[in-house]
């Protein structure tokens, strides 16, 4: 019995305090912070329609886009469909791998498709996947390449589509982390007329 005492009484004890301070103390505590401090960010950056009855999707997870009034999103290679946010995660496909290689070319095929007469350079982004798989933006060039069969689809001005895209480009994070990216649901819902 001294031998428990001695040397299981405190091992239980700190077992039980740490437990206590870090399994359920300091996760609520920084919960309760990023809920003051970044309440949109913390609810998971919800996109809400005008009324705020809607939900729309979230700021930070992609959505499938394919018809040609709308700008369309990087590739998803989450199973066991696109843009599954439980299952997170990029192909692992080297440069060389065939099944890359198709869905490369597939995604090209669409692109020039729906937009027979664009001849410009196809951004990388609209080809391949990010990795995540669930990236919600493009580059600023790959909504460029995309403005002319929007605008057409939509019977719109080219300069009209170009503002909105200068609209949801977001700069680069404290303007010097990564680069400049659209919103591809943001600019998609405002086209629809949604924001």
């Amino acid at each position: 019995m001294k031998i428990f005492a001695d040397q299981f009484r405190p091992t239980i004890a700190f077992v039980l305090l740490w437990t206590v301070i870090f399994g359920f103390a300091y996760p609520l505590l920084g919960t309760a912070m990023v809920q003051s401090l970044f309440p949109h960010q913390a609810q998971g950056s919800l996109i809400m329609s005008k009324d705020g009855k809607t939900l729309l999707g979230s700021e930070l997870i992609g959505q499938p886009f394919s018809k040609p009034e709308y700008f369309w999103s990087r590739l998803s290679a989450t199973s066991p469909f696109a843009y599954n946010a439980a299952s997170s995660g990029g192909s692992n496909f080297g440069s060389n791998n065939p099944d890359l290689l198709k869905a490369v070319q597939g995604r090209i095929d669409d692109l020039k498709k729906a937009d027979p007469d664009n001849n410009k350079p196809i951004p990388v982004d609209l080809v391949t996947a990010s990795g995540s798989g669930l990236d919600p933006h493009i580059t600023p060039a790959a909504a460029e390449y995309q403005i002319a069969r929007v605008a057409k689809a939509r019977n719109l001005p080219e300069t009209k589509i170009r503002e909105l895209v200068a609209q949801y480009t977001e700069g680069r994070g404290f303007g010097v982390l990564g680069e400049a990216g659209v919103n591809v649901l943001k600019l998609n819902l405002a086209l629809d007329g949604k924001l």
